[in-house]
């Protein structure tokens, strides 16, 4: 069987050689290379051609950014970032995952991490999904303009009868999210739930990003709020995401299901048992099969289901599971996923209306 080939590029030499090490110990993955910044990371990846590439964000010469951008543009490679926990650093991150980049590490203790073997088996298993990764040629993302949103006017005409909109995803999932929340029409008489698997400090920074270019407003959920037309609430990260009766949001440290917090499937069974409006519910891009069991719940109880075709998922593992349940109504590519939600929340006020 062929070794994951992956090029460690760091400016540092102690993590050059940890992350080597860690990686070294699995006998499906081989480094094939280091590299100091992202200058010689370019000429690196080219000569070596990796599978995957770790690369961290601050470095001299060529900082990890460009080497992204530059990467992307000429040979598409499945990398993941180095990140530090900070507020600077998630907006970062979020800015390389729109760049192209499959996943991020978070480093557990700054840019020199001593404790970096206590996130191995993380990083282990990022590499062997990002390995899988479809990846593509990007272009640099253009400004966005801001978006003025009509929730008010959506929340005068439809009420708390509007359907509710959930979206999950996992690895790929931020740009997903964003072409999605991007293409829904502004006059949309729904209610939105978003669900994506990241870890603590991050979701805020993405709540923003989505709020700056979606006709909805985008909120992190902070707990007790109660769902409403027009507003878009994203998971918090690291913590898991409930409706309770009356459309309220609970936000819980319950053990980690699917080995991610927050979990798809524990918002949507929450909805399955508690919510008794109409429901759209997409699964994206991502590994595992995170939010099938919950897909099959709300199919049972009339939900319209989509999930995001095999040709435009970074992973097709979230998508493929909840499909192999039998259970989804709609298969549509990226581009395609705002427009069947639309399409959804249509047909069930339709079929509202009509009964």
């Amino acid at each position: 069987m062929r070794k994951i080939r992956v090029l460690v590029v760091d400016d540092s030499m102690f993590m050059r050689r940890m992350i080597s090490d860690l990686l070294s110990q699995d006998a499906a993955i081989e480094v094939v290379g280091t590299a100091r910044n992202g200058q010689e990371g370019l000429e690196k990846a080219r000569a070596l051609k990796p599978d995957v590439i770790t690369l961290d964000v601050e470095m001299p010469v060529m900082d990890g950014v460009t080497m992204l951008q530059k990467l992307m543009q000429e040979q598409p490679t499945p990398v993941l970032m180095l990140s530090s926990l900070t507020t600077e650093g998630a907006e970062i991150t979020l800015k390389c995952l729109e760049l192209g980049a499959v996943d991020f590490i978070t480093k557990p203790s700054g840019s020199i991490s001593l404790d970096i073997y206590k996130i191995s088996s993380q990083i282990i298993e990022k590499v062997k999904a990002a390995a899988q990764a479809r990846v593509a040629a990007t272009s640099v993302p253009t400004q966005a303009t801001a978006v003025v949103s009509p929730a008010r006017a959506v929340i005068a005409r439809r009420g708390g009868d509007a359907p509710l909109v959930v979206i999950g995803a996992s690895t790929g999932g931020p740009r997903a999210l964003s072409v999605v929340m991007s293409s829904l029409p502004a006059d949309l008489e729904a209610k939105i739930l978003l669900i994506q698997h990241m870890p603590e400090g991050f979701t805020r920074s993405l709540a923003e990003r989505l709020d700056r270019n979606s006709p909805f407003i985008v909120r992190e959920a902070q707990g007790d709020e109660v769902l409403e037309p027009g507003v878009a609430f994203l998971a918090q990260g690291g913590k898991h995401l409930k409706v309770e009766r009356g459309g309220r949001l609970v936000l819980t440290q319950d053990p980690p299901v699917h080995g991610v917090r927050p979990a798809v499937d524990v918002a949507l069974l929450s909805i399955a048992q508690n919510y008794p409006g109409k429901v759209v519910v997409a699964i994206l891009t991502g590994m595992g099969s995170d939010g099938a069991a919950g897909v099959r719940a709300l199919y049972a109880k009339g939900a319209y289901t989509i999930a995001e075709d095999e040709s435009t998922c970074v992973v097709f593992g979230m998508p493929r599971a909840a499909i192999q349940t039998g259970c989804v109504k709609r298969v549509v590519p990226l581009d395609q996923v705002a427009q069947a939600i639309t399409e959804g929340v249509k047909e069930l006020c339709s079929s509202s209306r009509a009964a």
